[in-house]
């Protein structure tokens, strides 16, 4: 029987090695799903901390491979499609990247680029923050000198049990580069208490934002941070599904980091935009350490959000496609064309 996809698996070469709360990794893997005659590109990639079985993405997508039934032809049947009437839903970066995938194949089909499937505005040009992983504070504080043309800097802190290395990672990363726009992201890393007091010690370093300060779990935690300090609080781990908004609007948070592979695609995505907006939340457009399908894909979201933080192909070394741009100060430039707007690189 014909594979009516393929999946692909890319080790992905970060530059440098990339540290979070929680672990250190110098690779990163994804996979590139591809629709029969590669009318759709998909990406689903998803991180270790995750817990996600890799085998559990690519025993979906070989099971999908299989189905004879007529491919989406619109965004409202992707969903239903890609589920199927599923007891359990499979991985979300698995849905994820079958999602992308009908989303290109839709737009190449109609000749729109991904935005126009939704009345979106046309996305802009905009600048993304750049992240600098955890290190000794004056390494990261030459980090953040060597990009002297970045404009905005989102760092990662919240490493246990150092709340006040925290402190003087971000002071020394500040005092040569008090230009610059700070995001912090201590990736669930702190004791709700804990977490309250050093906020207030972090404010005097102007930051834009503060990125899931608590555990995923601890949505009282956040709303609690957030009642401490006038910096928004923006949930990345705790939010997952559209109920999970509804959760975070009950906490108070003021924000959320929108994520594809976490939230299972585009049309997911977008439903959950339109929730946050009616509860006038602001919205980060995120990433995993994806490469520019993932990314591209999500860039066709920019003009219903506030912030990005989609630097991941300015992170790796051998991301495989072209399409997606940045000018020297990080500012995003989206794929233009139908679909994604993404080809090959030239090898």
């Amino acid at each position: 029987m014909k594979k009516r996809l393929t999946w692909t698996e890319l080790p992905l070469i970060l530059k440098t090695p990339f540290t979070v709360s929680y672990g250190s990794s110098s690779t990163r893997t994804a996979f590139w799903v591809r629709l029969e005659n590669d009318m759709g590109w998909g990406e689903g990639t998803i991180p270790f901390y995750y817990g996600i079985d890799f085998n559990a993405m690519t025993d979906f997508w070989d099971e999908s491979a299989l189905r004879e039934d007529p491919f989406p032809e619109t965004v409202d049947q992707i969903q239903p499609w890609i589920h199927n009437g599923r007891a359990s839903a499979p991985p979300s970066p698995a849905v994820a990247a079958l999602d992308i995938a009908f989303h290109d194949r839709i737009g190449r089909l109609q000749q729109l680029p991904l935005y126009r499937l939704y009345d979106l505005p046309q996305p802009q040009p905009k600048v993304t923050s750049y992240t600098i992983s955890i290190d000794t504070p004056e390494a990261m504080a030459q980090m953040a000198l060597s990009l002297k043309d970045y404009l905005c800097l989102k760092i990662k802190l919240g490493a246990p049990g150092e709340e006040d290395l925290d402190e003087a990672r971000l002071k020394a990363i500040r005092e040569v580069r008090p230009d610059v726009r700070l995001r912090l992201d201590a990736n669930a890393g702190w004791d709700s208490e804990d977490a309250v007091k050093l906020v207030r010690r972090l404010e005097k370093f102007e930051l834009e934002l503060i990125e899931q300060p608590t555990s995923k779990n601890d949505f009282a935690g956040m709303g609690a941070v957030q009642r401490a300090t006038s910096i928004p609080i923006v949930a990345d781990e705790s939010l997952q599904t559209i109920a999970d908004i509804d959760r975070l609007h009950e906490a108070g948070v003021k924000g959320i980091n929108l994520k594809l592979m976490k939230c299972g695609g585009l049309a997911p995505a977008v439903a959950m935009i339109r929730r946050a907006r009616d509860y006038g939340l602001k919205v980060m457009l995120g990433c995993m350490v994806e490469t520019s399908v993932g990314v591209a894909a999500m860039s066709h979201l920019i003009g219903i959000a506030d912030w990005i933080d989609l630097d991941t192909p300015l992170l790796i070394s051998n991301d495989p496609f072209d399409g997606l741009a940045y000018q020297t100060d990080a500012t995003l430039i989206p794929p233009t064309g139908t679909g994604i707007g993404l080809t090959l690189k030239n090898k």
